[in-house]
């Protein structure tokens, strides 16, 4: 025991923080796009896996063409919006339930992903050879571009959740019916819901395989469960801090600070020498601990207030 605390670094594990916040960043943007669906249209999408690698490979093709990458994030974003469309059109035109189109769409997207790699697993963009965004090469700028592209993202979802349509996006996952009673086209605002969501999922995506220096058709594999940690964990975090005065702007920065939190955590997990393999039991067992905590809380504010209640009546008597 002593031989293993003693090879454990701390100034290893502070030097890893700043990757870690890099990568959550990323990962970030891609948990917005999770909270779109998940939170606002309270529908699980689980199409987003396919589309992160969509987006790596999308930008790491172009980028091999000579394409500039700014054109090349572009692209990744509409390819995104369009898989989103693709989702949203089998489950309102079609009638199959979201969570089912969502799988096919990821399903599909494996060989479409191939495809657009030529059909290699993964494909290279070293920092060395080509004009890139982002690197893990170079962590500070690379937060600083991280940060860059939080900050815009949120303040155009911000926007756009406080115009008429984003108002009536909301709305439609707070109470389709009502909306529909109210004129609000659902079908619309679904497929509007989920185009900007893999839309900002292909983003992150584009990001990532740009970061990493390479696109591979698997990265994205779990990418739903990473962004629903960082969902929970952002909002969690946000309601302790803030309670009532949390705000629709406060929780985008949260998820954000979820994001960023989540891949601290998977530092630490490798600081410490776990397997790295465990780290989707790992992942599992934080989602469960804060999908719990608000329904815990409830729970024990229940039974206090009935205690309190019993207690009122057993003194009247």
């Amino acid at each position: 025991m002593e031989a293993y605390l003693s090879s454990l670094s701390l100034i290893g594990l502070i030097g890893r923080l700043p990757a870690s916040v890099a990568q959550g960043l990323i990962w970030g943007i891609m948990a917005l796009g999770v909270y779109v669906t998940f939170r606002l249209l309270d529908i699980a999408d689980l199409s987003v896996d396919g589309t992160f690698a969509t987006g790596g490979a999308v930008t790491a093709m172009l980028i091999i063409a000579g394409v500039n990458p700014w054109t090349s994030m572009i692209i990744a974003l509409i390819c995104g919006l369009l898989v989103g469309c693709v989702t949203g059109f089998l489950h309102t035109k079609l009638g199959i339930p979201a969570i089912l189109a969502g799988i096919l769409t990821q399903y599909a997207l494996y060989s479409i992903n191939l495809a657009i790699m030529g059909f290699k697993a993964n494909q290279a963009i070293s920092v060395d050879k080509y004009y890139l965004l982002i690197s893990s090469r170079n962590i500070p700028p690379a937060i600083v571009t991280g940060l860059g592209f939080v900050i815009v993202v949120i303040a155009v979802m911000y926007w756009f959740f406080g115009t008429e349509m984003g108002s009536a996006l909301r709305a439609t996952g707070c109470n389709p019916t009502m909306s529909k009673a109210q004129g609000i086209n659902i079908n619309t605002m679904k497929v509007l819901g989920l185009a900007i969501s893999n839309g900002l999922v292909s983003l992150a995506g584009c990001l990532s395989a740009q970061y990493s220096g390479f696109a591979d058709v698997k990265s994205g594999q779990g990418a739903i469960v990473i962004g629903l940690a960082a969902v929970i964990i952002g909002e969690v975090l946000g309601e302790s801090i803030m309670g009532k005065k949390l705000n629709f702007a406060g929780r985008l920065i949260f998820i954000i600070f979820g994001g960023i939190i989540y891949y601290v955590i998977y530092t630490l997990v490798l600081w410490l020498k776990l397997d790295p393999n465990l780290m989707k039991l790992f992942t599992a067992i934080i989602v469960a601990v804060f999908l719990a905590v608000p329904y815990l809380k409830g729970q024990a504010k229940n039974s206090f207030a009935r205690a309190g209640k019993n207690s009122a009546i057993k003194e009247g008597k």
